[in-house]
């Protein structure tokens, strides 16, 4: 028996999203073509890099790669409608877990209160094979920095900045095996993600072998689109905070078939 499609997430779910990845670029394998279905129907999206990707260039100086990747990220968000791109400047290549990253992106989830937050996979193995460090540190910082966000007794200089606490909803982790929901981007949603990658257009001059990005993010939402039964989509792990754990929807049936 096939397996079952994978579900569109709930239309209405969130309003306001908040991308954290470590680098310029991360988003754009894919996952900037679902934000730009989500900008099309209004959805408002912001990115937080944890890093400017100064150490991502071995021909040029690290200040003048983080300008560069800057301009290039900035015009990235822009194809696909993103609201604001904010930079922390923590150290690329030797980003560290702690308390510092922690505190720093629950600042920002606090400030824009998004009702979804959206990280890469924190897992050492992922889809495209071995997952980089910097990525896993800054899916894991993310993840827990969004319940900092919501506990007012974690962090509490975030409270002497007027920075209240902040409860996000949804969390949704792109390049995880798992997927349990999807975005159909089949047509104009491709097309701006496809332009957002290209965006990055001297950095990836200067990785040798680099696929085009038309035929590298078509392929890859295509194969995504095929767990979907569409076109082109892009998948997601995604966790309701309001839904009760399935664990507990386990326990229950459990304890009415022991009563039974």
């Amino acid at each position: 028996m096939a397996p079952a499609p994978v579900p569109p997430l709930p239309a209405d779910a969130f309003g306001r999203v908040l991308c954290v990845v470590a680098h310029p670029d991360d988003v754009e394998y894919g996952t900037s073509s679902a934000v730009a279905a989500w900008t099309a129907r209004g959805i408002d999206v912001a990115y937080l890099l944890l890093t400017r990707g100064e150490a991502g260039m071995d021909a040029l100086h690290p200040e003048e790669t983080a300008r560069l990747r800057t301009a290039e990220q900035l015009a990235a968000g822009d194809a696909v409608g993103v609201s604001e791109v904010r930079f922390l400047d923590h150290p690329d290549g030797v980003l560290e877990y702690g308390l510092e990253l922690r505190r720093d992106i629950a600042r920002v989830i606090r400030e824009f209160r998004p009702d979804a937050l959206l990280v890469g996979t924190w897992e050492v193995e992922f889809v495209a094979g071995l997952n980089q460090a910097d990525h896993r540190v800054a899916g894991l910082a993310a993840v827990d920095a969004l319940r900092d966000a919501g506990n007012r007794w974690v962090f509490r200089e975030l409270l002497d900045e007027g920075l209240e606490p902040w409860t996000v909803r949804w969390l949704l982790v792109g390049g995880d095996p798992r997927p349990t929901h999807g975005v159909d981007v089949t047509g104009e949603p491709l097309e701006r993600g496809i332009a957002s990658l290209e965006a990055h257009g001297q950095y990836l001059a200067g990785i040798p072998g680099h696929p085009p990005p038309r035929p590298m993010i078509t392929g890859i939402t295509a194969l995504q689109g095929r767990a979907m039964g569409v076109g082109h989509a892009v998948l997601f792990r995604a966790f309701d905070f309001a839904a009760p754990p399935p664990i507990a929807s386990e326990a229950m049936r459990a304890a009415a078939e022991s009563v039974g």
